[in-house]
């Protein structure tokens, strides 16, 4: 088989449901306008430019004075050698340690401020950069609820997962995002609404309408009683919860809460919603991965000793009480995070570099034991030879 064709088909393969539409004769898959998603060939996610971006949002990692040096030369940079329109949040100009900064006084005046709560970014940002931990990029998402600019994340913080990128060479490195040399991993997020009890006809208001990339964690809260959750799929009730909780997690998160309570860690670009139960008082009750199109229905089972608790991306921690109920299914939004190699190197990297996954002592080969497997031969034979 040529190249040309193997690609051909891999791709063919990847950029659809089914390989195929037509199954004999006469079966096929019935033509769908509201198909939620298509498995696109990862190696066909790259990032286009319509137009030169003008904009950037620079987030920093906060109460960390290591970020502040890297943050001064990276926003000088990007304002005086590529002209671009700098934001940030108006909290960063406050900090006390970068007012002393006397390189921060040239640019200080030249940057654009916005405040959180108060100030809507959308449409208003082409590209944002990172700086820290995995917590900067749950921050941008948090941001912005609608469609995100491009995101670019260096690591300057105490977890690698969704930060690939080294500081050292920013200036080259982000020439080539700016450029449209980038690979992308589409990172899906999850819209989450809580309907409270007696609202089932009309969305409840802000901020419980959320958008989430790690997960939701249903919990019982300070309450000593185990939780007991009735889980819903599609309008069908799968199974009740009785145990500390319930994660419903994004890929992207499955490397977060989701792995610490046993789950299975998916690559981000899996279309996928993964349902994880906290210390469940049920052996047989194992993670499960459904499709990402399905929607989630989340309630306090009505003979439930006590209400539990719900948060999002850890934020915005409120309590559930009989009656209400949590709605989750995949958001039309994804996180476009920028590789710094390749969507598949990336994750690898991350797992091994954040997890430790795989990392053991190898098996020595087998020459060298030769030689102890003969003497401890020999050894036996001779003492053989002094018994007898």
């Amino acid at each position: 088989m040529h190249m040309d064709e193997a690609e051909l088909r891999r791709t063919r393969s990847l950029n659809a449901p089914s390989p195929i539409q037509q199954f004999g004769p006469c079966g096929r898959i019935m033509k769908n306008s509201a198909m939620v998603m298509t498995i696109q060939d990862p190696a066909s996610q790259r990032l286009t430019w319509y137009k030169p971006p003008l904009t950037v949002l620079v987030i920093k990692k906060v109460r960390d004075s290591s970020v502040l040096p890297p943050f001064v030369q990276l926003v000088t940079w990007l304002i005086e050698e590529k002209r671009m329109v700098v934001f940030v949040e108006a909290s960063v100009l406050e900090d006390p340690a970068l007012a002393r900064d006397p390189r921060f006084e040239g640019v200080r005046d030249r940057l654009q401020t916005f405040r959180d709560g108060t100030d809507d970014l959308q449409d208003r940002i082409d590209f944002i950069v990172c700086l820290g931990g995995d917590g900067t990029l749950l921050y941008a998402s948090l941001l912005f609820q609608q469609s995100v600019p491009p995101v670019m994340a260096f690591h300057l913080g105490s977890l690698g997962f969704l930060t690939p990128f080294e500081f050292d060479n920013f200036q080259e490195q982000v020439t080539n995002v700016l450029e449209g040399h980038a690979a992308l991993t589409l990172r899906s997020r999850l819209r989450c609404i809580i309907m409270r009890k007696g609202e089932e006809n009309k969305e409840a208001k802000p901020p419980t309408n959320l958008l989430v990339l790690n997960e939701v964690v249903v919990d019982r809260g300070p309450s000593p009683y185990l939780s007991n959750i009735d889980l819903f799929i599609d309008g069908k009730h799968v199974t009740s919860v009785q145990g500390d909780g319930l994660i419903v997690s994004t890929p992207t998160g499955s490397t977060a809460y989701a792995v610490a309570a046993g789950a299975s860690m998916i690559h981000p670009s899996v279309p996928a919603i993964m349902i994880t139960p906290i210390c469940p008082h049920s052996l047989s009750f194992r993670p499960i991965v459904v499709p990402a199109g399905v929607e989630l229905k989340i309630s306090v089972s009505p003979d439930s000793r006590n209400t539990s608790w719900v948060s999002f991306d850890g934020r915005n921690r409120q309590e559930l009480f009989h009656g209400d109920s949590l709605r989750v299914t995949t958001s039309i939004y994804p996180v476009p995070s920028i590789c710094a190699a390749d969507q598949i190197t990336d994750w690898f990297d991350s797992l091994a570099e954040c997890l430790h996954w795989n990392v053991r002592k190898k098996q020595k080969h087998l020459d060298e034991l030769s030689d102890l497997t003969h003497s401890s031969s020999n050894d036996t034979l001779d003492s053989l030879d002094r018994d007898s």
